[in-house]
């Protein structure tokens, strides 16, 4: 079939001012329906790679890695933030507790017994299993958006706790998750294709304790002088609050991520960190919805990008190296692994019955397992095929988000009626900024 003689240019062109313009209706269009805005993206860039366009290049998450890894890095880190100053709830150990359960106990518990299936399954190394497994784990903040707590408010005690527990799990599981995808670069750096524990402690203080202590001691010490900045600082000029740049939530990023990271420690975790203490400076105040709207938007933007290459790359023939015991791994994660252990470790928790179902369930897998996958392969050397991997990974992200996607709206719904609240209806983005109460 002769390709249509189409520049590449003006296939960026139009597909990018097509996608802008799909991710600011669509949101509305599809609120209360089965379908979510991850499905269409993700089926506009698997037709539109099946279509003859000699413009479109060769997508190749191998050869590609670092392009993938810091896409994948710049959509993860902005999800965070906004899912940060969405949060209502104050940080404790109480009211946090269902958090608390997923994040110590579900998230090593559900790499343990993904890694052990991996090895059974694909007769893959210990270090390419826990490297699937680790990869796999977190709950995406990007494509959960629609089990996520909505825009920031007044009231602490709002969000329901199967979205309030799962906006937590993603914000911190994707720090959380780093040491375990360092192990297992360790690992094979250590022992290709065995076991070894060689580097065991220094992975424990190291990778475990110093880098996390220094995620969450910059995540909080940038997050207070932020926050005092944008609040409470005597020159106007930097009381952000008072001015209407939600862009500013850009730059309460990109510090904290660049900053931690500088200083070796975790920027995921730090940025989520940082969301949070700003959030908690002035907790009623309008400003945290300005900032929380950029930041939404800014992360649709790039989910589209993304989903739509995941999409194109599937129509390339991306899971044409998944074997059916891969895809039978994928399925026992997302169908047996985590809803098995999510449920069991809310046991005597705060989450009811129903809730509790519901959290153990959308144990959404996104992007954010792209970039521990992308990073770990650039970072050493795995006893096993990179094509097969991505294809593994792959698909587990696409029955997520087929499946979660279909169901998060019915399943929401009846949780909502069942708590006898309304669901909330998508909010347009205001002209003027919300005013809350201040001190400063």
């Amino acid at each position: 079939m002769v390709g249509l003689s189409l520049t590449g240019i003006d296939v960026v062109y139009a597909c990018a001012g097509l996608g802008a313009l799909c991710a600011a209706v669509l949101p509305t269009a599809l609120a209360r329906r089965p379908v979510s805005l991850p499905m269409v993206f993700l089926a506009a860039g698997f037709l539109v790679f099946l279509l003859p366009l000699d413009a479109l290049p060769e997508l190749d998450p191998v050869q590609h890695r670092g392009a993938v890894e810091h896409l994948t890095e710049i959509c993860v880190v902005i999800a965070l933030m906004g899912a940060g100053l969405a949060i209502n709830r104050p940080p404790g150990l109480r009211s946090w507790s269902t958090t608390w359960r997923l994040l110590g106990l579900a998230m090593p518990l559900t790499i343990l017994v993904t890694a052990a299936a991996a090895g059974w399954l694909m007769a893959w190394p210990p270090a390419v299993a826990l490297l699937v497994a680790a990869s796999l784990a977190p709950t995406d903040p990007v494509l959960a958006a629609e089990v996520r707590v909505g825009e920031p408010t007044d009231e602490e005690d709002d969000e329901d706790e199967v979205r309030f527990a799962l906006t937590s799990e993603a914000g911190l599981n994707d720090g959380l998750a780093f040491p375990f995808v360092l192990a297992a670069v360790a690992l094979t750096t250590a022992s290709a294709t065995g076991w070894s524990a060689t580097g065991l402690w220094h992975w424990a203080w190291s990778d475990v304790l110093l880098r996390g202590g220094v995620a969450l001691l910059v995540g909080v010490a940038i997050g207070r002088l932020l926050g005092w900045m944008f609040f409470q600082a005597a020159w106007k000029a930097l009381r952000l609050s008072e001015h209407r740049e939600g862009f500013t939530a850009l730059a309460a990023t990109f510090i904290a991520y660049g900053a931690t990271e500088l200083l070796h420690g975790y920027g995921f975790l730090a940025v989520f960190v940082t969301a949070c203490t700003i959030r908690g400076a002035e907790r009623a105040h309008g400003y945290h919805r300005v900032m929380h709207g950029f930041t939404d938007q800014i992360e649709r933007l790039l989910t589209a990008v993304v989903l739509f290459l995941v999409g194109g790359f599937t129509a390339q023939g991306g899971l044409g190296a998944l074997t059916w015991r891969g895809a039978l791994l994928g399925l026992l994660l997302f169908l047996v692994i985590r809803p098995a252990v999510g449920w069991l470790v809310q046991l005597r928790g705060r989450a009811a019955g129903r809730e509790r179902w519901a959290t153990a369930f959308f144990g959404i897998r996104g992007i954010g397992s792209f970039f521990y996958l992308a990073y770990a392969l650039g970072a050493a050397d795995f006893a096993a095929p990179a094509a097969e991997l991505w294809a593994v990974v792959t698909f587990t992200v696409l029955l997520s988000a087929l499946v979660h996607g279909v169901a998060a709206t019915p399943v929401t719904a009846r949780l909502d009626r069942a708590n006898g609240s309304r669901p909330a209806e998508p909010q347009p983005q205001r002209d003027t900024v919300p005013q809350g109460r201040s001190r400063g």
